[in-house]
């Protein structure tokens, strides 16, 4: 594993990420970029998605960590994330992407933000937040992975606003920048969010054990 790490000072340098989601990759990307760190998607290197059957955040993602660096024996970088909303108990959670799908709908966005904003229709508290865990593992069967969370407070509207992110961004809002997670430019965006918080997190982490 040379080829993923720093000769001079041990960092990682290059590192799998197990998604293909390219929201998240164009996310994580630009994160990591700056720290130099290259980002490999999964997709790229033929690793198909793993499953992801566990009840918790963390759980997931070192599972598809793990399957990731075990399939390509590079260090792998695994995100589990999703919309907690206080009313519904703190669903979507874990099954924010199928939350729809679930339900019996279809797989995507627009059902599930549909479905969202139909079951937040009787409730006058819209407060939720975006949590992601994120799980690293320099080799598959690391026995100290790397672990680190953040949250992103909001609430959630009746209509979209906005053209950019992803998933649940266009109902997201953020009351103290006025705006929802998808009128955000991608730098302020990547300044604040859960996966942000999360990632400046991973990185002190990684510096600290450098």
């Amino acid at each position: 594993m040379a080829d993923t790490v720093n000769a001079a000072d041990g960092a990682l340098s290059r590192v799998v990420l197990a998604s293909n989601n390219a929201g998240k990759l164009r996310e994580f990307a630009a994160l990591l970029g700056a720290a130099g760190i290259e980002l490999v998607p999964q997709g790229a290197l033929n690793v198909p998605e793993a499953e992801e059957p566990h009840p918790t955040f963390v759980e997931n993602a070192l599972a598809k960590a793990r399957h990731a660096a075990k399939l390509t024996g590079l260090p792998a970088l695994a995100d589990d994330s999703g919309l907690c909303v206080r009313a519904l108990h703190g669903a979507p959670g874990v099954h924010s992407a199928r939350y729809a799908q679930l339900a019996g709908g279809e797989k995507s966005d627009a059902a599930n933000n549909a479905l969202l904003v139909e079951r937040l229709n009787a409730h006058a508290d819209r407060r939720a937040y975006y949590y992601c865990v994120l799980a690293l593992v320099r080799h598959a069967d690391d026995p100290e992975p790397l672990i680190a969370e953040g949250r992103w407070h909001g609430e959630v509207l009746d209509a979209p606003r906005g053209d950019n992110g992803f998933g649940y961004d266009p109902y997201f809002f953020i009351p103290e920048l006025g705006a929802t997670a998808a009128q955000l430019d991608p730098a302020v965006k990547n300044a604040s969010s859960h996966r942000a918080i999360a990632l400046r997190q991973l990185l002190a982490r990684l510096t600290e054990d450098a």
